[in-house]
């Protein structure tokens, strides 16, 4: 069970890092504001994270009712303790780039939503309500 564990985990660390690199992509695409860039990864980063999904599910069948940090800490395997560091590590690499992918793609959007309302604003008349504030 230990040794399935070690590959496993491996083999999820390999997806994650190659899911860093499709981010780190992203990233650059959304810094030079290459759209078109941005819709051919969307395929390649989901098709990662299914894999990843897989393998998580592979984990959960060998592993069972068990909570891999258990596993690990109750394990005399430094291999396995080794593995899990780095694909921790890994994990909140890529948690952290797909944060400030998410943050930078949200501010884009409110920008261009804004600059839009410049270009063309609403043609309806807007009044006041009662607390002084223009309605829509």
């Amino acid at each position: 069970m230990i040794n399935e564990l070690i590959k496993l985990i491996q083999s999820q660390e390999e997806e994650l890092k190659k899911l860093q690199e499709l981010l780190e992509t992203q990233y650059e695409m959304i810094m030079g504001k290459d759209v078109f860039g941005l819709e051919g990864l969307v395929d390649k980063i989901n098709e990662c994270g299914k894999k990843i999904a897989k393998q998580e599910i592979e984990r959960r069948n060998i592993l069972g009712d068990s909570s891999i940090t258990d596993v690990v800490n109750n394990s005399d395997n430094e291999e396995l303790k080794k593995s899990y560091a780095k694909i921790r590590d890994t994990l909140n690499k890529v948690t952290s780039q797909k944060e400030t992918n998410d943050i930078l793609l949200k501010q884009q959007i409110i920008f261009n939503n804004k600059m839009l309302e410049i270009i063309n604003p609403r043609r309806e008349i807007r009044t006041y309500n009662s607390y002084g504030n223009l309605s829509r």
